[in-house]
């Protein structure tokens, strides 16, 4: 994903004023065994815990800051009632995978394709994954048919369209009414004629029965 400007938020007045990720300027005052004491212009100090002055795992607190070093943190949690405040050197994802719903809309960054789908990296903890049956409407072979490592996408739910009235009656005028196909009715075929002998036969059985049957 490409690198993106921290941007300072406004400097808070008070304790009350912090928020969650807000990204601000300090002064680390202090050191200790756990973290770092870092000044941030209100009336309390914030506290950088060992474990988030940077990605990787730290040894001492001395090996990453030392008293009067300029530092950009971000908030993570506020006690305004015990006037604690945690802070982070590690800027949080853009993110939360909490945050996320069914439905949502975000832009990001393909990083990697696989033959199931793509890993499109949003700004969360993780990149998600775009499964290939999701990326189109028709059969989809391999991902790279519609996109590559570093280009920006969108996922964004399908709407179904639905016609209106007005554009059924459009279609109708268009294409004029149906017209319903004639039943076709079942025809008997005229039974095979006779020949001459066999008809004079049967019409003397038929007037003399009993002399056909002495």
């Amino acid at each position: 994903m490409a690198e993106e400007t921290t941007q300072q938020s406004p400097q808070p007045c008070s304790i009350t004023d912090l928020r969650p990720k807000m990204c601000l300027q300090g002064t680390v005052r202090q050191t200790q065994l756990y973290g770092a004491l870092v000044d941030i212009g209100l009336e309390y100090d914030g506290m950088v815990h060992i474990s988030q002055l940077a990605p990787e795992h730290t040894n001492r607190v001395t090996d990453v800051v030392q008293p009067g070093d300029n530092v950009t943190v971000w908030v993570t949690k506020v006690d305004s009632e015990k006037g604690r405040i945690g802070l982070t050197m590690v800027e949080p994802p853009r993110v939360d995978w909490h945050d996320l719903t069914e439905g949502q809309v975000h832009t990001g960054t393909v990083t990697r394709l696989e033959p199931y789908g793509a890993f499109v990296d949003i700004g969360a903890e993780r990149a998600g994954l775009l499964h290939v049956r999701e990326m189109s409407t028709g059969y989809v072979r391999h991902p790279s048919e519609l996109m590559r490592i570093g280009e920006e996408t969108e996922d964004e739910p399908e709407e179904e369209h639905t016609e209106t009235a007005m554009e059924i009656a459009l279609q109708h005028a268009r294409t004029g009414p149906r017209q319903r196909k004639p039943e076709r009715r079942h025809e008997k075929r005229p039974p095979a004629d006779l020949s001459e002998r066999e008809d004079i036969l049967a019409r003397t059985l038929k007037q003399h029965p009993r002399q056909a049957t002495k």
